[in-house]
């Protein structure tokens, strides 16, 4: 086999080992949906596979350039280290009183407007900031516009209840009530995955 053969096949063995890795939790075997088989690296570096329907393990055709300990290892590592990323809460950061501060996102509430700043509700901080531009940071995070001075954090709205106007009052944890205006109410389609019944909004 020439080298550029033996390159190719390389690549190809350690990118469908990357693949498998990425769907599992980070454990030296990574577990692919069935019917894909799975793939796990040995102490020396050797792969080997094994049905998913079967706990029969077959080694690998030794043809194959065999991915190297070091490569495992460290692809484990970057793996876990993702996987902590992805576990850890988001969170915002924002300068008061002469200190960066940090603030858990499902911590907050509502983003209410006040001026040319906006409140953290529940939480007493005050930051110097449109609403618009913080609905548009916020809205990746499941945070919706329903007032042109209100933003509400999904995962924290209890109920909605139609008003004659056409409006909605909007309730979020801890009781407090918000108006959810004409403007936006489309907005709270957004506020969960699947709707049983109707999903028309009245007015």
């Amino acid at each position: 086999m020439s080298a550029r053969q033996n390159q190719d096949q390389n690549a190809s063995t350690h990118d469908t080992f990357v693949q498998l890795m990425e769907q599992s939790d980070g454990d030296v075997s990574a577990v692919a949906l069935m019917p894909n088989p799975i793939c796990s690296v040995n102490g020396k570096g050797a792969l080997s596979f094994k049905s998913a329907k079967s706990d029969l393990r077959e080694a690998a055709d030794t043809s194959l350039p065999l991915t190297t300990g070091v490569d495992a290892a460290y692809l484990i590592r970057v793996l876990r280290l993702g996987e902590i990323a992805r576990q850890q809460a988001p969170r915002i950061a924002f300068k008061a009183k002469g200190k960066i501060l940090f603030l858990e996102l499902a911590d907050i509430v509502a983003v209410q407007a006040e001026g040319n700043y906006v409140w953290l509700r529940p939480n007493p901080y005050l930051l110097r900031e449109c609403l618009s531009s913080m609905a548009e940071k916020l809205k990746p995070y499941g945070f919706i516009r329903i007032h042109r001075s209100v933003v509400v954090n999904s995962s924290a709205v209890e109920e909605i209840q139609p008003l004659p106007t056409g409006e909605y009052r909007l309730r979020v944890k801890g009781g407090k009530d918000y108006l959810v205006t004409r403007t936006y109410k489309d907005n709270l389609r957004d506020l969960a995955q699947l709707w049983v019944g109707s999903q028309r909004f009245a007015g």
